[in-house]
């Protein structure tokens, strides 16, 4: 991915976390995803005081772009204050809508980190494990 695509992508995670609705936690979490032609798409994370019920920026953002017929994706960026790493239900979405990208973490001070999904989620539960 180019430079400046990848700032693009960055930038738009950051931007969609100031949406956050997080009056429990008040951990803001951007995240944004680029589709193969190039169209990012960003949301933010919803909480609930159930907090089973609340829902990650990560997949927020992927079910924005499937919704709006996405289906091949390029990179996923993710700010947060701290820079964290996704949750291990987000791991196993990015990993079945999205296979081996590239996912940018980044935080508050503009430190950044690139994983590869398949470093973040080694061995996924995915179709061929459901195959006899």
């Amino acid at each position: 991915m180019e430079t400046v695509e990848s700032e693009l992508l960055k930038n738009a995670a950051r931007e969609a976390a100031k949406a956050s609705f997080s009056p429990y936690s008040h951990y803001p979490v951007g995240a944004a995803v680029m589709t193969e032609d190039g169209v990012i798409y960003s949301a933010c994370n919803v909480e609930s005081s159930v907090y089973g019920l609340s829902m990650c920026a990560e997949r927020n953002a992927l079910a924005t772009a499937v919704s709006k017929g996405a289906r091949k994706f390029r990179a996923l960026a993710i700010w947060s204050e701290n820079g964290a790493t996704p949750c291990g239900a987000c791991r196993q979405v990015i990993w079945e809508l999205c296979g081996e990208i590239p996912i940018y973490i980044v935080d508050a001070d503009g430190k950044e980190k690139c994983y590869i999904s398949s470093v973040l989620l080694p061995d996924p539960f995915d179709e061929n494990k459901l195959r006899k």
